[in-house]
């Protein structure tokens, strides 16, 4: 283990800070952290979103089994997910999405079967939620190694821009086309795996949408839908898959467009929609971009009388 994160209150925040001081660590500066410390080769920082600890280098484990564990978090987590997290362990299908908050590429969804073997095969292989994973080339080579766990089956599916637009049109809401994308992958890794009993998703904003979806495909699992789901491992590692498959498509896409598309729905993206439209006009838009995005029209600018006809 290399890397490992958890989540702090504020009083343990203050208290791992004391911790490392002791023990001898060199303080710096890093963006978004309360603050940041490292000592030989083991980087530990504290991330002012959660608040959240994030432990890197070739030490990581014993830091965390005999100094955070024990002197700041006060109770033994790492190793013992078997007994903390029980359903974790019991057989089930996880799935996330990637491409959702993007103006450009597509939408993807992906899904992972796991039962307790593949579990604990998973946390040791690092598997964590896709956000918390910065780096690509670590999103592949994760992604390379949840494919290679024998016994796991997985499943992803990519919804193109122009099909996306085509669908959204059809669905007319966007939890509708989420709810038939997921109900698809589930359907499918339900058909390889029929006896597995329970699925697991981020909890939508109507939980009773998917319901329907599955029902209407005749798939019949036990549906369970939760906030942060992505701290589940099969959620993780879908998360992960779906991730590789989203960067795949927009690093292939802005290589044959000649424009880089980046992510998100910041300026940025506004000022690379221009440029795809000055490169390939309307028409080219459409093939690398979410045209239901409030972002199509600063792209275009088109300007609507008091805010009408904006989608988001």
């Amino acid at each position: 283990m290399t890397s490992y994160t958890e989540g702090l209150d504020r009083r343990q925040v203050g208290k791992l800070r004391a911790v490392l001081e002791e023990r001898g660590f060199e303080f710096g500066e890093k963006p978004y952290a309360i603050y940041s410390a490292h000592k030989g080769k083991l980087n530990v920082t504290v991330y002012e979103k959660g608040p959240k600890v994030l432990v890197q280098g070739k030490e990581t484990e014993d830091f965390v089994r005999f100094v955070l564990e024990p002197e700041v978090l006060g109770e033994a987590k790492l190793g013992y997910e078997e007994v903390n997290q029980p359903e974790m362990f019991a057989p089930h299908i996880g799935v996330d999405e990637s491409g959702k908050g993007d103006f450009f590429g597509p939408l993807v969804i992906a899904g992972v079967y796991v039962d307790g073997g593949i579990a604990r095969r998973l946390l040791d292989a690092g598997v964590t939620d896709s956000k918390r994973i910065k780096s690509a080339a670590k999103i592949r080579m994760l992604a390379e190694q949840i494919r290679g766990v024998r016994g796991l089956e997985w499943e992803v599916i990519s919804v193109g821009p122009e099909r996306y637009n085509e669908m959204y049109g059809s669905f007319g809401n966007l939890n509708r086309l989420l709810a038939w994308g997921h109900a698809r992958v589930i359907e499918t890794l339900a058909g390889r795996r029929p006896d597995c009993p329970r699925a697991l998703s981020d909890q939508f904003a109507r939980v009773e949408v998917l319901q329907r979806a599955l029902k209407a495909k005749g798939v019949e699992i036990k549906l369970e839908q939760r906030t942060k789901a992505e701290s589940d491992v099969a959620v993780a590692a879908a998360s992960i898959l779906a991730r590789e498959r989203f960067v795949g498509w927009i690093d292939k896409a802005s290589e044959a467009g000649g424009v880089e598309l980046p992510l998100g729905a910041s300026s940025a993206v506004v000022e690379a929609g221009r440029a795809v439209v000055a490169r390939h006009g309307r028409e080219g838009l459409a093939k690398v971009a979410k045209l239901h995005f409030r972002t199509r029209q600063e792209v275009l600018g088109e300007v609507e009388k008091d805010g009408e006809g904006l989608d988001s």
